[in-house]
């Protein structure tokens, strides 16, 4: 895993990260903060699990969860950008998708979206990922910890 590193770069760079997670559960949070030093950077999170949340909380309207679904690009750059926005972070990360045990919204098990919104831009990733919910979690965590990574070196 590359949170360590997440730490030390974000501390070297002096930025903000939060998140934002359906799937995920808040896993993220948990491996970011695992880590000493996590509130120097971290300032913290969402889990917006059920569509509600992601209605009450990010204030994304339900025609908008409608239109595109809450397993798509659309709702994890949404849900990043409101996210950061409410949190007053540098980047944020987020997290919607199917980890099983069945396809919802004609998405299969195991497509999933990472948004991360830094200043004034974001970038979102589909993966179509395998294994059983925990392991496609773990994947995806790991995942933003790298995309999160790359987009730090190359704006820092």
């Amino acid at each position: 895993m590359n949170f360590e590193e997440l730490n030390a770069k974000f501390r070297e760079y002096g930025r903000t990260l939060g998140s934002v997670e359906s799937f995920t559960g808040g896993l993220f949070a948990t491996n970011v903060t695992k880590i000493p030093g996590a509130s120097h950077f971290y300032k913290g999170g969402f889990v917006t699990y059920q569509t509600e949340e992601k209605v009450r909380i990010l204030g994304i309207p339900y025609s908008y969860l409608d239109q595109y679904g809450v397993v798509s690009q659309e709702t994890a750059s949404m849900m990043a950008t409101q996210a950061q926005r409410l949190l007053a972070t540098d980047y944020c990360v987020s997290f919607t998708g199917n980890a099983g045990p069945q396809a919802m919204e004609n998405k299969s098990v195991g497509e999933i979206y990472i948004g991360v919104s830094y200043y004034r831009n974001c970038k979102v990733f589909k993966f179509n990922l395998s294994g059983t919910r925990e392991e496609i979690q773990n994947q995806a965590i790991n995942l933003a910890c790298e995309i999160i990574l790359a987009i730090l070196e190359e704006i820092k």
